[in-house]
């Protein structure tokens, strides 16, 4: 499928929301019912929000059944499609230059993430931008439900991240995070982005609260990485990012004279 599919703007009242769910999905058809429907529970406890979910060039049926879950159960589901594959961080981007809301929340499209955990994280952030400058907030997934490969290979390359960027994180490429979207949209965009947006939010000055979240078995299907790409790009990026920081230099106050 090519082109942008969405809901119509008729469904949607821009001045009403206040949160938007952003969520890239790969040929997930098999895990969206349950996403779905937990996202439609959990969202009666979250600020007036909307789901944005971006495909980004699924080969089997993601978008219609995405189509059909909109009718069922979630009227506020908005769908952006790729034509092609071109990555997490570029699908992330899509849906959330989409997004209407002030704060965006992305979680993973595979089950993985409890949509239920957003209600704690959202208020969180919320607290901490009344008393200053708008967090990043980033659900720390402390029991990991993964394989012992992937374990072990996620805990290595946050060890090497930490220890290079020193990004205060414990786990950079938790999928949930909570987030204002202007900051965002300030970074510098790069395909593997969304696993260093602590280091590069703290560049722009926004602070980081972390908090512990569950973790899940993948309900169908398994990961579109395997733990030797994910090594050989993340080596690559990490790079990127610390030549990123480096080149950043921006003023601690502006004033109009």
């Amino acid at each position: 499928m090519t082109g942008l599919v969405s809901a119509s703007p008729s469904q949607h009242n821009d001045a009403q929301c206040e949160l938007s769910i952003v969520i890239a999905v790969l040929d997930e058809q098999d895990n969206l019912p349950q996403v779905c429907r937990e996202l439609a529970e959990a969202m009666q406890q979250l600020p007036v929000a909307e789901v944005v979910f971006v495909d980004d060039g699924s080969q089997d049926q993601t978008v219609e059944v995405l189509q059909r879950l909109r009718d069922e159960c979630l009227p506020s589901l908005r769908i952006l499609s790729h034509d092609r594959r071109c990555g997490k961080s570029a699908a992330l981007r899509t849906g959330i230059t989409a997004a209407r809301g002030t704060w965006i929340a992305t979680i993973d499209g595979d089950g993985q993430d409890d949509p239920r955990e957003l209600g704690t994280l959202v208020s969180l952030a919320q607290v901490q931008a009344t008393k200053g400058r708008a967090p990043l907030v980033v659900g720390v997934r402390t029991r990991r439900k993964d394989g012992w490969s992937r374990r072990f290979a996620t805990r290595f390359a946050n060890g090497l991240r930490q220890k290079l960027l020193n990004d205060q994180c414990p786990d950079t490429g938790a999928p949930i995070k909570i987030f204002q979207r202007i900051d965002f949209l300030r970074l510098p965009q790069f395909e593997g982005l969304h696993r260093f947006l602590p280091a590069l939010f703290a560049s722009y000055g926004v602070p980081l609260v972390c908090h512990p979240v569950t973790h899940r078995p993948r309900l169908h299907g398994h990961s579109k990485y395997t733990n030797f790409n994910r090594a050989v790009v993340g080596v690559r990026d990490l790079l990127g990012v610390m030549w990123l920081r480096n080149r950043t230099h921006l003023p601690k106050s502006i004033r109009e004279c």
